[in-house]
């Protein structure tokens, strides 16, 4: 049926600040919801907390409020807006909790508000865990066995009837969040204590263990005729016990046989119709016994999930998208298919191609962290690569995830230790994949590394396959390695530089071998959802080595962005913000767009916002072959943090243009002794330093410089490895720590002003005018990173002396370092005087927090600037509102409950919340912390 005429209004909740376990995906789901409301001429209502998404940008909704998520935000929003329904499936588990709340209050029956995308009786059968359980066993579809405990007394009487090993899932909580299995009375005991207390209707799921079984998913789209088609199967690497957040995971499913997808599917089918029937989107998760025999339905999502994501950038099929129009009243077969533009959007996709997504974490923040991976969501972001078979995309998500790993394996980071490896493969952590590849290669029994690991022969066969691939090119130099060879090493992801480590030349050696000698190139294809049935117009790409390319250069001026990578702390979805925005920026300006990124939660990824995407590793050897296949007029490196930086000089060495601020004055600002000779020079204070590169010369240093001393390495984000010392001891110790993680790197020692001030500036220069875009001023004293420190702007009580010193020092930076584009400088103001800590001549992590407080869109203005078509002249600003905006840190510690909570110079936060206010008073920053316990508690 055509879509539902009463419906001239919706109202979209957001997901809030990035947590682990929901993270930037949800911007990626709510943008596209949005997009495909507004093409239906229905006016868009948005609230969010999170002011570096996409979704929060005037360019996606009619009306964005930066509010936080509750109740008396809702009633607001509904008092100014005649709103007709509310679509609270994009904003993940916060979203749906907000809504059941304000549904149990009466607020949609008040304000004539119609819920559409999913119904509350749905949520509620999900969410609580016995429902869940007993929908199922009225389904006829297994379980395990189990019931629900609402008191430590209820639990230990369950947990004597079912017996051991067990597992403990709290009920509506996200990303597994106090779950975990437990093998011993004592063990349950701590875990049920925990399990209670995460839930916020104190309630677990407490059944019997299936650790080992094999876990699978399915993205579900339905209508309200009851249409329903799989969009994606998805098959976890590692069995039961890992949570599929955790988990490395395949699409389409390689291990399933078709009899028992087809089961599968029909339980799937079965699930979602008996939950309720509700149009849109669903995740449905399985678990199968190691010999194919028994399913058992793990857990249902009536709404678009963080494998959604996963699925829409795999399959190519836009899921929030047609939830979005089939939540309005339209049906499937009503809709097409936007990849093509000609078949109906009721299909199936067919995938010619494996995806392989391989999850990103931050143990290295977390110290004393328990980095076992369980039921428990650890994970802070996550990586997708793909290729025509498992072993290329593996190897290329390995390289897209920047951990100093150049693929699986054959990159000299492997461990030899017999019991360090068996001990990895039995207790799963980060870098399980790695120590199976190692195993292989130390010729560990297949059979042992199966028994301890529980994952699928097949999965380990291709590692294994690989291994013997290094064996052979091990015999072989850069002079006898075949054609063959170097092709077969190749079509299996081996990247330049693990060939050049296995063969002991170097990297340029091998391309100039396979590229210009062997004529052996990267091909691209296509992500058509068709596996080319039928003609795609979407321009999105994926690299192989094959006989045909699909992506076909145009002989238009266009530029390349290079995009941010995975989700980290210190580099998270600001950085896609910026890049969207570049990319829209450089549209409006002529050009044709190229976006290279390999994150499949982020909107920069959405085929929809470039001209052209290559779904590729921000790694050099696939960001060369780009740039030689399309020939831009240059790339852009400011905006994707860290990740596009590293770039930089090898793109100036190779005669790749970079447009706005060159590598040399990126380069400068990094140089400490560089730097501050540019600071010396132009007659701006700095606290004395100095660079040392040994522990020895740490110590002869500090004896000039004096206690307490800050010390950071060079070229990193987020304050990695960045920490305050107060003695010889300390300095040593870190010192040596720092070396050790970050070799080759230098070290530098600034004393550290006890008791300063904190405050960074972000401005747009062309060379020559600069325009400062805001001023923020810490509310934490120096010492706590700036990423973890509540902020405001405009400052709230920083004197118009100190003010003048931090405009007067931002422009003569600027301009000193020839600046074309954005530039970030952070201060200390000490006895009201300012000196500079560091300058960074790119995108920072407050941008988005800026252009949101002052709804101005100056990336979008520093892009054109770096692009050499404007000048700051050129630019229209508007008058800064009055009052304040206050940006609020927000923490996932809830996830490792054992870890040091302290703040300091090393960035912990994972995400941010923006709140407006229009007078700020001495006593008005108690109510702000007591919202951080808010944000800290969710």
């Amino acid at each position: 049926m055509p879509r539902k005429k009463h419906i001239k209004s919706v109202l979209i909740i957001g997901s809030g600040p990035i947590i682990i376990g929901q993270a930037c995906e949800f911007d990626y789901s709510g943008t596209q919801a949005a997009r495909s409301l507004r093409e239906e001429g229905i006016e868009v209502t948005l609230i969010n907390s999170n002011p570096a998404t996409i979704m929060t940008d005037p360019v996606t909704a009619d009306n964005v409020y930066l509010l936080p998520l509750e109740k008396k935000s809702l009633i607001t929003i509904l008092e100014k807006h005649d709103i007709d329904a509310v679509l609270p499936t994009m904003g993940g588990q916060t979203a749906l909790n907000l809504a059941i709340d304000a549904q149990e209050a009466g607020i949609w029956e008040d304000f004539g508000v119609e819920i559409i995308g999913v119904d509350i009786d749905a949520i509620n059968t999900t969410e609580d865990r016995e429902l869940f359980r007993q929908k199922m066993l009225e389904l006829g579809v297994g379980v395990c066995k189990g019931r629900t405990a609402k008191s430590f007394l209820q639990g230990k009487e369950i947990a004597q009837e079912i017996g051991f090993p067990l597992v403990i899932r709290p009920s509506f909580t996200l990303g597994g969040t106090g779950g975990g299995f437990v093998n011993t009375p004592d063990e349950f005991e701590k875990a049920l204590s925990r399990g209670l207390e995460m839930s916020p209707v104190h309630e677990v799921l407490i059944e019997q263990s299936i650790l080992g079984w094999k876990e699978y998913e399915l993205e579900l789209l339905r209508d309200d005729l009851g249409n329903v088609i799989i969009i994606c199967s998805i098959e976890n690497f590692d069995p039961m016990g890992v949570h599929t957040g955790d988990s490395i995971t395949v699409a389409p499913a390689q291990t399933l046989p078709d009899t028992v997808y087809q089961r599968m599917r029909d339980l799937a089918i079965k699930m979602m119709n008996g939950i309720g029937m509700f149009a849109g989107g669903c995740n449905v998760q399985f678990s199968v016994s190691p010999d194919d025999s028994e399913i058992i339905g793990i857990e249902i999502n009536p709404r678009v999930s963080r494998s959604s994501a996963l699925a829409s950038k795999a399959t190519g099929y836009p899921i929030a998208k047609i939830a979005a129009k089939l939540a309005i009243g339209y049906n499937l077969d009503e809709l097409k298919n936007p990849i093509t533009g000609t078949t109906s959007a009721f299909f199936e996709p067919a995938l010619d191609y494996v995806i392989v997504k391989i999850p990103r974490w931050n143990f290295d923040k977390f110290k004393g962290a328990d980095t076992k991976l369980g039921l428990q969501m650890k994970a802070v972001g996550e990586v997708m690569g793909i290729g025509r078979t498992f072993q290329e995309a593996i190897q290329k998500a390995c390289q897209s995830l920047e951990i100093k790993r150049n693929g699986i394996g054959a990159d000299g980071k492997e461990i030899t230790k017999q019991d360090e490896i068996l001990d990895k493969l039995e207790n799963p952590s980060w870098d399980r994949l790695f120590r199976i590849w190692d195993a292989m290669k130390l010729g560990i029994a297949m059979r042992t590394v199966r028994n301890l690991t529980k994952i699928d022969k097949w999965f380990l066969r291709q590692i294994l396959d690989l291994v013997l691939v290094e064996k052979k090119i091990s015999e072989q130099t850069i002079d006898t390695i075949s054609f063959e060879l170097m092709r077969e090493a190749k079509e299996k992801g081996f990247g330049d530089r693990q060939i050049a480590h296995i063969l002991g030349c170097l990297e340029s050696e091998v391309f100039e071998k396979r590229y210009n000698e062997m004529d052996i190139k990267r091909q691209w294809k296509l992500v058509d959802t068709c596996a080319a049935e039928f003609e795609a117009k979407t321009p999105y790409f994926y690299s192989t080595f094959d006989s045909q390319n699909e992506s076909k250069p145009s002989k238009k001026k266009k530029v390349v962005v290079l995009g941010a990578g995975p989700n980290r702390i210190g580099q998270g979805i600001e950085f896609d913000y910026c890049c969207v925005h570049g990319v829209l920026a450089a549209k409006e300006a002529g050009y044709e767009t190229i976006m290279i990124n390999c994150n499949p939660e982020t909107v920069s990824t959405d085929p929809d916002i470039a001209d052209k995407l290559y779904f590729e590793p921000v790694f050099w050897e696939h960001i060369y072959e780009i740039i030689l296949h399309e020939k831009p007029v240059g790339v852009i490196v400011q905006l994707g943090g860290q990740t596009a930086l590293k770039i930089a000089e090898k793109l100036t060495k190779y005669g790749v243009k970079i447009l706005g601020t060159s590598y040399e004055a990126l380069d400068l600002a990094e140089d400490r002794g560089s730097f501050s000779t540019l600071l010396k020079d132009n007659n701006i204070p700095y606290p004395k330093f100095d660079v040392i590169e040994t522990a020895d010369e740490a110590l002869e240093k500090s004896e000039d410089l004096g206690f307490p001393l800050l010390v950071r390495p060079s070229y990193v984000l987020g304050g990695q490895k960045m920490k305050i010392v107060i003695n010889e001891e300390e300095l040593e110790q870190h010192v040596v720590e720092t070396l050790r993680d970050i070799p080759g790197n230098k070290v530098l020692l600034d004393h550290y002003l006890d008791g300063a001030i904190e405050a960074e500036a972000d401005a747009i220069c062309d060379g020559e005018d600069v325009y400062i875009v805001g001023i923020m001023q810490h509310i934490e004293p120096a010492g706590i990173h700036s990423g973890d420190s509540y902020a405001v702007l405009p400052p709230y009580n920083l004197g118009d002396m100190v003010i003048e010193q931090i405009e007067e020092y931002t422009k003569k930076i600027a301009v000193a370092l020839k600046t074309k584009g954005l530039l970030n400088i952070q201060f200390a103001i000490k006895d009201d005087k300012v000196y500079i800590i560091e300058a960074n001549p790119r995108a920072s992590r407050t941008v988005p927090f800026i252009c949101k407080a002052y709804q101005e869109p100056y990336v979008n203005y520093a892009t054109k600037v770096m692009l050499g078509d404007k000048k700051v002249k050129d630019f229209d600003f508007k008058p800064v509102k009055k009052g304040y905006a206050i940006k609020i840190p927000v923490f996932s510690f809830n996830k490792f409950p054992n870890v040091d909570k302290q703040l300091g110079p090393e960035m912990k936060s994972t995400g941010e919340a923006i709140y407006f206010i229009d007078n700020l008073k001495d006593d008005y920053f108690l109510d702000i912390y007591s919202r951080r316990n808010q944000y800290l508690s969710r």
